[in-house]
C-alpha cells in the first residue's frame, strides 16, 4: 500500500460526509480521533502515516474496514452517494444507541434491512 492511497481514502471519505453535513472538518475528525487538526491533516496530505491504533479509529469513525484503509480490499462499503451514506450512518448510531426497550423497533428494522439487503 502506497502511504498516497491512504491519504486519498481518508479525504475522500471525510468529503463525501462533508457534502451532507458540514461538521465533518478535519478538525472534527482530528478531535473525534484524538490528534491534533494538523497531525490529522498531515495524514489526509499523506506526509506522515497514523499508527495502528489511529487507522482502527479513523475505520470506527468512517465506518469502513481497516483492510479498506490499509489498500487491502477495495470495498471501502461507502456508497458513491454522500446522503444516503449519512443515512446509514444515522441508523447505525441510532441502532448502536437505542435503549433496550425499543426492541420491538429494532426488529422491524432488521426485517426492513433484510427485505432490500440483496436488492
Amino acid at each position: 500500500m502506497m502511504l498516497s492511497d491512504l491519504a486519498y481514502k481518508l479525504k475522500k471519505l471525510r468529503e463525501n460526509l462533508k457534502e451532507v453535513n458540514g461538521k465533518w472538518t478535519q478538525g472534527y475528525v482530528a478531535k473525534n480521533i484524538g490528534v491534533a487538526r494538523v497531525t490529522y491533516t498531515a495524514y489526509e496530505n499523506g506526509t506522515k502515516t497514523p499508527p495502528p491504533d489511529i487507522i482502527k479509529k479513523l475505520a470506527n469513525l468512517y465506518d469502513v474496514s481497516t483492510d479498506y484503509l490499509l489498500g487491502n480490499s477495495n470495498n471501502d462499503d461507502v456508497i458513491d452517494d454522500p446522503e444516503f451514506e449519512e443515512f446509514i450512518q444515522n441508523v447505525r448510531r441510532w441502532y448502536k444507541e437505542a435503549p433496550k426497550d425499543r426492541e420491538e423497533d429494532l426488529q422491524r428494522l432488521k426485517r426492513i434491512f433484510e427485505a432490500y439487503k440483496d436488492d
